[in-house]
């Protein structure tokens, strides 16, 4: 039989989205609970006496004292060549790719450069507990070879594509509609579904691609089943003029990638901040997601994501860190951003909702839902074990909690990357924070 180990903490997952299912069954809480995880995957959980009078006495159980298991957080919108240039100062989104970002990616040329960052910014993924993401590279392909090695050798389930851009953009970051294809296309062969890895056809935003390359990119959407789309809608109002103006013969912003077969069930639309009625309606009928980026938003002043309106038209929606654009890899500080934006808009998220989005919530969004997303048994174990005192602050407030919802608000809002003690991937231990660095 194959060794398992068992965890002993308090347990919380998501089970379900409180706004359809009501909130006392949308979860599952363990004051004192296990997980059993053996071959990468869930084998039992529940209250602790119940699991292990099921389990083989000689059972090793690992226990962690005033800590929290959950399942590991999914970011739904990322930009892996922007670590380095996070924080970024005092522009607005097409000032701001012009001024920062496209410099800052033309570096991604150089493939030892490519996997130095990857390297670096997949740690800090562990450091944050963030188990999965949807991740940008850049136009060069060797930067998605450079990312995707860094995951496989973690064994992290991520979702990365190649950058398709052949216009509006400085020279040394175009490729064609060619060029876009071909890459494109020999990355999804030799990188999709290879181990936990999955590619996501990836044109820049409207703007930046031809008709004849967002043509190729519904191409290979069709020709390759399963893999994703990601890009950029409707997060300025300058960039939505223009992309008018680009595309007078379209309805709109949506309608342009709609007219090229890029709408589906793992389509994943970043930002959304702007939609007209019509645009929410075919998002909700075509089954397409929205990655919902707080920090990114509020830096860049591109406006408030209406959470509650997106749902009234059915639409999957997913939490997003937007880095570089983003200010932090945590998902919990962007957790603490999507409650205050939401507050500004006088609507309420509630943390168990809060928790659904960063977890349960993203799997849905990326149709990973039986895969990822709790820890429901037969799925596989990314986990992390979070300190609710990781700070005197926290310590102190924690203390004045009278249950367990004012504990997780405490934690989602003074929280950050030190409140992460332990992440697995996999069933193995990838990050441990009293060690300082990042196991590999």
């Amino acid at each position: 039989m194959t060794h398992a180990i068992a965890y002993r903490a308090a347990i919380l997952h998501s089970l379900a989205d409180p706004a359809k299912v009501g909130l006392d069954a949308s979860y599952a809480y363990y004051e004192d609970g296990v997980l059993v995880v053996a071959d990468g995957h869930v084998r039992d959980i529940g209250p602790a006496d119940t699991v292990l009078a099921r389990q083989p006495a000689d059972l090793e159980v690992i226990r962690f004292e005033n800590q929290l298991i959950t399942s590991g957080f999914i970011d739904t919108h990322i930009h892996f060549p922007q670590t380095e240039m996070i924080a970024s100062y005092g522009e607005q989104l097409l000032d701001w790719l012009n001024n920062y970002t496209f410099p800052e990616e033309r570096k991604f040329v150089d493939a030892a450069h490519a996997a130095r960052v990857a390297t670096l910014f997949l740690d800090e993924l562990l450091r944050n507990g963030t188990t999965t993401a949807m991740v940008f590279g850049t136009v060069h392909k060797a930067s998605v070879e450079a990312f995707f090695a860094e995951s496989d050798k973690r064994n992290m389930r991520m979702i990365a594509g190649k950058v398709m851009m052949d216009r509006h953009a400085p020279d040394y970051l175009l490729d064609t509609p060619e060029s876009g294809y071909a890459d494109s296309k020999a990355l999804i062969e030799r990188w999709h579904n290879k181990g936990r890895q999955l590619y996501a056809v990836t044109p820049r935003f409207a703007p930046t691609s031809t008709a004849e390359q967002l043509s190729a990119a519904g191409k290979l959407l069709a020709e390759y089943e399963g893999v994703y789309l990601q890009t950029h809608l409707s997060e300025n109002k300058q960039e939505i003029e223009w992309v008018r103006s680009l595309f007078p013969e379209r309805k709109g912003y949506l309608d342009v990638y709609d007219h090229f077969g890029l709408l589906g069930e793992r389509s994943v639309f970043a930002h959304a901040v702007h939609l007209e009625q019509e645009e929410c309606e075919r998002m909700g009928e075509s089954d397409s997601v929205i990655s919902f980026c707080p920090t990114s938003n509020l830096f860049l002043g591109s406006g408030l994501f209406d959470l509650p309106r997106m749902e009234e038209h059915r639409i999957r929606v997913g939490l997003g860190t937007d880095v570089g654009g983003g200010t932090s890899f945590s998902m919990l500080q962007t957790i603490a951003e999507a409650y205050k934006i939401q507050q500004l808009q006088q609507h309420k998220l509630h943390p168990i909702k809060a928790l659904y989005l960063a977890t349960l919530g993203g799997a849905r969004a990326l149709r990973l839902e039986n895969k990822i997303g709790n820890l429901e048994v037969g799925k596989e174990a990314d986990f992390l074990v979070l300190d609710l005192h990781a700070t005197p602050l926290m310590d102190a407030r924690m203390n004045n909690a009278h249950n367990l919802f004012e504990q997780l608000f405490v934690l989602m809002m003074l929280g950050d990357d030190r409140a992460i003690a332990e992440t697995y991937i996999y069933g193995d231990c990838r990050y441990r924070r009293d060690q300082r660095q990042t196991a590999v």
